[in-house]
C-alpha cells in the first residue's frame, strides 16, 4: 500500500496522541527506568493491554541494552519493530476462492455496512459475489442489506423477518454452488456477547456451511469497532471460543484515538486483523497492512 492511503488519515488521532506523548517522554527522560515505566503506562493509555505492554518495554529494554545505543530514533525504530512483530503473530489468512465469510458482533459496530464494502472489495479484484441477509431479527435489517447490495451491484439472499438465519444461510450457499459464485458474505444479527443462544446460533449457521458446501473456503470475521478500545478483547475472546475466529475486520479507525488495542488483539489472542474501515464510502475498506499500521502511530 501506498504513502497516500486512506489509513493514515484514519489514524491520525492515534498518532497524534501516541506520537505527542512519546515525544514529550523523549524530551524529558534519558534513556533509564524512569522511561519505560512511563513507555509502558503511555502505552497502555493507547489501549494496549498490561501485560501485551509490559513484554513489548520488556523486549525494548533488552534490545537496547544489547546493541548500547539510546539514541532516539534507534530507540524508536525498535520499538517499531517489535510492535510490527506482535502484530504479525497472528498470520493472515489468504482468502481462496470459493469462499463464504460469515460476519460476527455484537450490536452497533457496522457489520451490515461491513458487507457492503467487503462485496465492493472483493467485485473490484473480479469476484463474483452473494450476500446472506442472516440477520431475521433486527427490524428491517435486510432492507438495509439491501440497500448496500444494490450499491455494490451484488446478488441478495433473503428471508421474511422472523425467519431461522439458518435456512438463509442453506439458500444462500445452495445458490453459490449452483450458479459457481466466488464469494458469499453472510450478515448475522448482533449480539451481546454474554448471551449464549445467540452463540448457538452461530455455531448453527456455521454447520450448515460446513455440512451443504465443504468445497468452500469458510471464514469467520468478528467486527470491532475501533473506538471500543480495550473492551474489544473481551468481545473477541468470547466470539471466538464459540466460533474459531479467522480475522478481525476494524471499523471506524478513522473515529478512534486508541488504535493500540489491535496490537494486544493479535499479540495475546492470536486473531489477525484483516480489513479496517477506513471511513465512510463504499470502498473506504482496506486491506489490513501491519507495517503501515505502526508507520502511521508513530
Amino acid at each position: 500500500m501506498g504513502i497516500f492511503s486512506k489509513i493514515a488519515g484514519a489514524l491520525k488521532k492515534t498518532k497524534d496522541k501516541l506520537s505527542g506523548a512519546l515525544n514529550a517522554l523523549f524530551s524529558k527522560n534519558k534513556i533509564g527506568d524512569d522511561f519505560y515505566d512511563e513507555l509502558e503506562e503511555i502505552l497502555i493509555g493507547s489501549d494496549i493491554s498490561i501485560g501485551c505492554a509490559e513484554e513489548i518495554v520488556e523486549e525494548l529494554r533488552e534490545e537496547v541494552k544489547n546493541d548500547k545505543i539510546k539514541e532516539r530514533e534507534f530507540v524508536t525504530a525498535c520499538l517499531k519493530d517489535i510492535l510490527q512483530e506482535k502484530l504479525e503473530e497472528a498470520p493472515v489468512p489468504e482468502i481462496k476462492y470459493p469462499a463464504v465469510i460469515m460476519l460476527v458482533g455484537v450490536n452497533g459496530v457496522g457489520k451490515t455496512t461491513t458487507v457492503g464494502k467487503l462485496a465492493a472489495y472483493f467485485l473490484r479484484q473480479g469476484k463474483s459475489v452473494t450476500v446472506a441477509a442472516a440477520d431475521t431479527f433486527r427490524a428491517a435489517a435486510s432492507d438495509q442489506l439491501a440497500v448496500w447490495a444494490d450499491r455494490a451491484k451484488v446478488r441478495i439472499v433473503k428471508h421474511e423477518e422472523g425467519s431461522d438465519p439458518s435456512a438463509v444461510v442453506f439458500d444462500a450457499v445452495s445458490s453459490a454452488k449452483a450458479r459457481g459464485t466466488d464469494v458469499v458474505i453472510v450478515d448475522t444479527a448482533g449480539r451481546l456477547h454474554v448471551k449464549a443462544n445467540l452463540m448457538e446460533e452461530l455455531k448453527k449457521m456455521s454447520r450448515v456451511v460446513a455440512r451443504e458446501y465443504p468445497a468452500a473456503n469458510f471464514y469467520k470475521f468478528l467486527v470491532l469497532d475501533a473506538t471500543t478500545g480495550n473492551n474489544a478483547y473481551n468481545q473477541a475472546e468470547v466470539f471466538d471460543s464459540a466460533v474459531e475466529l479467522d480475522g478481525i475486520v476494524l471499523t471506524k479507525l478513522d473515529g478512534s484515538a486508541k488504535g493500540g488495542f489491535v496490537i494486544s488483539l493479535c499479540g495475546e489472542l492470536g486473531i489477525p486483523v484483516v480489513f479496517a474501515g477506513v471511513g465512510e464510502k463504499i470502498d473506504d475498506l482496506e486491506l489490513f497492512d501491519p507495517e503501515e499500521f505502526i508507520d502511521n502511530i508513530l
